[in-house]
């Protein structure tokens, strides 16, 4: 039995690999930014597994002393933490730079990076001290260098945390603790479409990829949780939506139709 925190799992695709790592025996701990989304998650998690399985704490990730309290609440209640996943993000609406307020885009940054570092510093530390344990960062739209305009810093946001993943993978090599990528694909949640002008014609498009490439959460969770518990490589690279299924999907898209949104 594995001990999991899942920061950011209140919902979305936090809150999935929470459900999935419940409902095969693990421990989790999940992590909102609020009080309230921790206990609507919890109660809602609750429904299916035992209590003393489960167990919620508010944090913001870009707070670096409320992410180290985070790890000591996990470690207090279950004594050891073998998974940290680093999930917790957020994005900003489709705009030319230009017209992003200050508080917007530094939001963006702080949670996305910096709470990324907060995570992966304070788990690395303590997992070294207990001689063990697995950290993963969730990649995004931007990750792989690719553009999209509009979303300027999101994308800056996660292509600077796989520069830096990739630099504490090297960093580690002779450590007993192994860091790893999660790379979800495009999924549906409030994340991906919370930016989207769901209107015209740029919409309609938009809607039609998605319809390709798109998946659902209850999808892709399974596929994550099941490869992160069989992992065992230091800088693994866990991908739902591979190159091969991205060409598969738009050679068969005039066949299958799919409907996700």
């Amino acid at each position: 039995m594995k001990t999991v925190v899942i920061t950011g799992s209140t919902r979305g695709i936090g809150f999935g690999m929470a459900k999935e790592f419940l409902r095969r025996g693990h421990q989790v701990v999940v992590s909102g930014r609020s009080d309230s989304s921790v206990a609507d998650a919890l109660a809602e998690l609750g429904k299916e597994i035992k209590p003393e399985m489960l167990g919620g704490f508010a944090c913001d990730m870009a707070d670096y002393g409320q992410v180290d309290n985070l790890w000591k609440f996990s470690e207090n209640l279950f004594g050891k933490i073998d998974i940290w996943i680093n999930n917790a993000g957020i994005s900003h609406q489709s705009a030319n730079f230009s017209d992003i307020p200050y508080e917007v885009f530094s939001t963006v940054i702080q949670t996305n990076l910096i709470g990324v570092m907060n995570g992966v510093q304070i788990a690395l530390q303590q997992m070294k001290k207990q001689g063990f344990g697995f950290i993963y960062n969730m990649e995004g739209l931007g990750s792989d260098g690719r553009i999209t305009p509009g979303l300027s810093i999101y994308g800056t946001s996660k292509r600077a945390l796989s520069y830096f993943t990739e630099s504490v993978v090297k960093e580690n090599e002779e450590s007993p603790v192994k860091i790893g990528f999660l790379s979800p694909g495009m999924v549906v949640t409030d994340l991906l479409l919370g930016d989207m002008d769901q209107r015209g014609e740029k919409w309609q498009r938009q809607k039609k990829i998605f319809n390709i490439l798109a998946d659902r959460v209850e999808t892709v969770t399974p596929y994550l949780v099941e490869q992160i518990l069989e992992n065992e490589k230091h800088g693994a690279k866990i991908a739902w939506l591979t190159t091969p299924k991205i060409i598969w999907r738009f050679l068969t898209a005039p066949i299958i139709k799919r409907d996700i949104l």
